[in-house]
């Protein structure tokens, strides 16, 4: 297509000084290539028809090419124009000059004429977009659709008053719709005119007084005048004829909020969600906001929880539900939580990519590595090439400390991963290096490690990673400073990064620069390793007791860490 798209460029760049020239300088086309122009162009709406729009444009750029004075051939060059990919401001009034010269030849016809003013309206011609709806409904006096279109391009235009008496003109023939009459309320606003608004609204009740959508309708009219006590009886009244209508609860919801009820706000917000009628795009995205709002205020009971139950017990198959409810456990950190709610999600739907690819990540933050690596397996089924998916099943196996199968998954990524990309390449490597160093792999560790920087020499994991392992082993020192700083320079609020600064400070002997780094990245996170780190700086500064605190609070988040047992218990693990 982009062959062609290419082809039909050429020839519209051309179109600015075909349509500039006037009829009596252009050479006449004979009635053959008239002829031949009309084939070409009727053989051009075949193709379209069937959906071949390669072929509609090249045999569309050779008719116009063969005779530029058919109109309804350039009619749809015009449109083309408009269609383009990235079309310009000046290709599109070169369009609407192309084919505002069939509408002045043939505005009787129906399609091009209505494509021409909606094109117009878009375009920010709102007074040639109403010429020609308006020529357009002379020519066809009875047809609603263009009498509503007439209406609409008065109001486009300003004309409010002359929008509304078209669209009395219409009730006359057709009778009142809801439609109609919000039409016909929005230009009166438009105009400043509440009584007219009101009367409006009040009009179409009379047609139903008993209809709860046109109370409620009332109701919310007198709401945005400010009359509530006004509001509050029509809204009454449409809860009286339809007490399951969860519109009226969220109405009435919004009517405690400006009235300062946060209390009543609550009960009907809960009463909306709790509808039967109320569809559940809307309650979602009511429930959302809800949420948030909950969420801000730190909110600890169960309402929430209540409301998921009863949506669940209302749509048990509806998959969004379930996603919406997952994430809210997750924000409340209830990982497991949200993993089980997924699950039922992509029971309903198992092609949802994205919900596969959020269920390896949360089974990974749950160190569920081997039920991260099944979900990965189910997300690569719709996403093949997606590398990332790759790099956490690495990352999952080398968590498994199964160090093979990570650096076959590594070498997996490599040889996917496009030769000019660097960058990934680097952060592949680095994951290599981290897994060689695990093996006890100095050499490889180490290759890998240059040959990340090499690839990336600001790659910060990188230079991180490897500054860390030269601390451990005590080698290197001075590189191994610089290049910790340049990784808390590139990501200077990474807790990780500011723990690797202060370790190699301390694998040199310089505590109270440990110590001054590691508070900075305690303060940042209080993960277990970092504790750990914390106490051992802390005990090389002489602070014994503070240090056997950290590692307490250490080994609390990690029970099982032996090493951390020894610390704690015999308070002589640096004196062995």
């Amino acid at each position: 297509m982009k062959r062609h798209l290419a082809i039909l460029s050429v020839v519209l760049l051309a179109l600015t000084a075909i349509a500039g020239k006037k009829d009596s300088a252009r050479q006449a086309i004979s009635l053959a290539d008239q002829r031949k122009a009309e084939y070409i162009f009727m053989e051009a709406q075949n193709e379209k028809a069937k959906g071949n729009y390669d072929a509609f444009y090249e045999l569309l750029s050779h008719a116009h090419a063969i005779d530029s004075s058919n109109t309804a051939i350039s009619f749809y060059m015009g449109m083309c124009l408009l269609k383009m990919n990235n079309t310009t401001k000046e290709r599109c009034e070169q369009g609407l000059a192309l084919m505002k010269k069939h509408f002045d030849a043939q505005p009787e016809d129906l399609y091009e004429t209505t494509f021409y003013s909606d094109a117009n309206m878009q375009l920010g011609h709102p007074e040639e977009a109403l010429r020609a709806i308006k020529l357009l409904n002379e020519y066809n006096p009875n047809r609603l659709e263009l009498q509503l279109r007439l209406a609409e391009a008065y109001s486009s235009s300003g004309d409010y008053a002359q929008s509304n008496a078209t669209f009395d003109s219409i009730v006359h023939i057709h009778g009142k719709a809801i439609q109609i009459t919000s039409s016909k309320i929005s230009n009166y606003m438009a105009m400043n005119d509440s009584a007219g608004a009101l009367h409006e609204m009040r009009s179409l009740l009379a047609t139903a007084p008993q209809n709860d959508t046109y109370n409620l309708s009332m109701s919310g009219l007198f709401q945005h005048y400010g009359m509530s006590d006004s509001a509050l009886y029509y809204l009454d009244k449409a809860q009286e004829y339809a007490p399951d209508n969860g519109l009226i609860y969220l109405t009435r919801a919004e009517y405690c909020r400006q009235a300062g009820d946060s209390a009543g706000f609550e009960q009907h917000i809960y009463n909306a969600l709790t509808a039967e009628q109320l569809d559940v795009d809307t309650k979602l995205d009511l429930l959302l906001n809800y949420i948030r709002e909950k969420l801000a205020e730190a909110d600890t009971t169960q309402r929430i929880n209540n409301l998921f139950t009863v949506l669940i017990q209302q749509h048990p198959h509806e998959a969004k539900i379930h996603q919406l409810y997952s994430e809210y456990l997750y924000a409340k950190k209830d990982t497991k939580g949200a993993i089980e709610q997924l699950g039922y999600s992509l029971d309903v739907n198992p092609t949802d990519a994205d919900g596969w690819r959020n269920m390896v990540i949360l089974n990974m933050i749950d160190d569920n590595y081997a039920d991260a690596i099944k979900a990965s397996e189910k997300a690569l089924e719709y996403n093949s090439d997606n590398l990332d998916l790759y790099g956490y099943v690495a990352g999952c196996y080398h968590q498994m400390k199964e160090y093979g199968k990570a650096i076959a998954t590594y070498e997996k990524i490599l040889a996917l991963t496009d030769s000019t990309d660097l960058e990934r390449q680097s952060e592949v490597i680095t994951g290599m290096g981290d897994t060689y160093s695990e093996t006890q792999d100095t050499v490889k560790a180490v290759e890998c490690y240059e040959r990340a920087l090499e690839l990336d020499p600001s790659n910060s994991g990188a230079l991180n990673n490897y500054a860390y392992y030269l601390a451990q082993r005590g080698q290197d020192l001075d590189r191994a400073e610089r290049m910790a700083a340049l990784a808390v320079k590139e990501d200077p609020d990474n807790a990780n990064f500011i723990d690797t600064y202060a370790w190699v400070y301390f694998a040199k002997k310089d505590y109270e620069k440990a110590l001054l780094y590691i508070k900075s990245a305690v303060e940042n996170d209080e993960d277990e390793h970092l504790l750990e780190h914390y106490g051992d700086i802390l005990w090389f500064n002489n602070e014994k007791e503070q240090a056997v605190e950290q590692w307490t609070k250490a080994l609390d988040k990690d029970p099982d860490n032996e090493t951390l047992k020894r610390k704690v218990k015999d308070k002589t693990y640096y004196e062995e």
